[in-house]
């Protein structure tokens, strides 16, 4: 089977319309038409049910749907990036970041840039409700999230910016007069919940479950965005901890800032799809690999 004919095959099957198939492949209706019937004589059954109104896909196309998709994308994604590496390093790099922490990279972007001025960086904003989406979708190459990032299909690479936690208290609140509080303080009191899909291990990485001394952290409010953290916030619903950059780049009236003298520092990493980094996205990597960590407030 030609590679041209398995992507008319695979895009019908996503399609299920013969003439929306053909105007997204630029080929005639019957292009498509006598390419599946060929397949079907070759392999010899049906692998979509055509009526006047409706295609759809029959269990031998479903099969062979699934088949074909993961070497399909493969051999696109190899030649791809052969190409690429054969023109140099060019593109754009898209890096996901939570918020404002893709400020404290600047630096790692105008040495990548410099280096490779046929590229430039764009940081499209992800969401703490759903750290990984993107990244899984292929909607950006990179993202800079704190550790430990324990997902079978990501990996974490070099450690860019480490930085101590802040925890957001509106103003008038028990705490909100301290210098600063402790884990303990967190104790019996009631928190933002990023939702359901978010790993429990990277959320406790920034906000435990339990004190030190075992006192439930509760969960309350499910919020989606930064912004909906501070709604959260603003109107006395839930608590929530930041990062000590947050306090650099937002000044929000009502809410009083507490460093935590006894959270562990958190660490901001690079993370990418496993077995799966485009050589720009490369070579971004190895230049924050060389500029090595910095720590904020330090």
């Amino acid at each position: 089977m030609e590679l041209r004919d398995i992507e008319i095959f695979l895009t019908l099957a996503e399609e299920l319309h013969f003439g929306r198939t053909a105007e997204r492949l630029r080929v005639s209706q019957a292009r498509v038409s006598q390419v599946i019937k060929a397949q079907e004589r070759r392999i010899g059954g049906a692998l979509f049910e055509r009526t006047s109104r409706v295609v759809t896909l029959t269990p031998l196309g479903v099969q062979l749907r699934d088949d074909l998709r993961v070497g399909y994308d493969a051999i696109r994604g190899g030649v791809a990036r052969a190409t690429e590496s054969a023109r140099g390093v060019t593109g754009t790099v898209r890096v996901g970041v939570l918020g404002a922490v893709g400020h404290e990279i600047r630096d790692v972007i105008e040495m990548f840039c410099h280096r490779h001025p046929r590229c430039d960086v764009v940081q499209p904003e992800i969401h703490i409700s759903d750290p990984f989406a993107e990244l899984r979708a292929g909607d950006v190459d990179l993202a800079l999230l704190w550790r430990p990032i324990r997902e079978p299909d990501l990996t974490a690479g070099p450690v860019l910016l480490t930085e101590g936690r802040l925890l957001a208290v509106w103003a008038g609140h028990e705490l909100a007069d301290r210098s600063s509080v402790s884990l303990a303080d967190f104790g019996g009191r009631v928190f933002i919940d990023p939702g359901p899909r978010v790993p429990g291990y990277w959320m406790a990485a920034m906000l435990p479950t339990a004190t030190p001394d075992g006192v439930p952290v509760l969960r309350g409010p499910q919020v989606r965005t930064f912004h909906e953290v501070l709604h959260a916030l603003s109107n006395h619903q839930a608590l929530s901890p930041l990062s000590e950059h947050y306090a650099r780049y937002y000044a929000h009236p009502g809410i009083v800032l507490l460093p935590v003298e006894d959270a562990p520092r958190t660490e901001w990493a690079l993370v990418w799809r496993t077995g799966d980094l485009a050589p720009r996205a490369r070579a971004f990597v190895d230049v924050a690999t060389a500029r090595g960590v910095r720590g904020f407030g330090r």
